[in-house]
């Protein structure tokens, strides 16, 4: 008898453990066809909220917020794009990459959430930012993931253009804060489980078939 769990992700679409985190839990709940079944319910949280319009160089970013060296920002890029080709994504960053402020990809992503589209556009955006190098920040780019996902891209510009759903964004932000997510991705599953972090898909398969075995 298949067990039905819910399931909050709280992410960023420029954090590279985000999208392997979401494909590690795709992946799990493929596997677990028949035991779970689960929606993905997506979650604002900005990594950097402040940062200026025309973004920042990924090394000068990683360097100024962590202190890594320029070496240890190449090593750590190459991790990631490891870990994201074992789940089946491509990242393609490099020392010329930059990073961007999200807070109107999230709004996007909230009027998706409401046309049922909103695990589509996550991927859209991943796939722009993290493997075609494109600026999330750009309304040009949001429109066309839009329409990549299934959305109305006439209307997607609209929301844009409209500011719409900033409220409900910040709300979003403050709430999770609020229940002590600090760092993502954050999968919260039922409410009451917290899986941290950019795992494998085995992890994830093994947490949720616990968690559904106590449901």
């Amino acid at each position: 008898m298949s067990r039905t769990l819910t399931i909050d992700f709280v992410s960023d679409v420029v954090c590279p453990w985000c999208v392997i985190g979401l494909r590690g839990l795709e992946i799990a709940l493929e596997r677990l066809q028949g035991e779970v079944d689960a929606q993905i319910r997506f979650h604002p949280f900005e990594l950097n909220p402040d940062i200026a319009a025309e973004g920042e160089n990924i090394v000068d970013h990683i360097g100024r917020k962590y202190g890594s060296t320029p070496e240890q920002s190449a090593i750590n890029r190459a991790t990631i794009r490891a870990r994201a080709g074992d789940v089946g994504f491509a990242i393609a960053m490099s020392d010329e990459s930059r990073i961007y402020n999200t807070f109107d990809a999230h709004r996007l992503l909230h009027w998706a959430g409401l046309e049922g589209r909103q695990q589509a556009l996550e991927h859209a955006l991943f796939a722009a930012y993290f493997s075609n190098g494109l600026n999330p920040a750009d309304f040009a780019i949001l429109v066309a993931a839009a329409g990549e996902a299934g959305l109305d891209r006439a209307r997607a510009a609209e929301v844009l253009q409209s500011g719409l759903y900033a409220d409900e964004v910040r709300a979003g932000e403050r709430l999770w804060q609020s229940r002590g997510i600090s760092a993502v991705p954050a999968v919260i599953v039922n409410e009451r489980y917290l899986i941290s972090g950019g795992q494998p898909p085995e992890a994830f398969e093994q947490a949720l078939r616990n968690i559904a075995a106590e449901a």
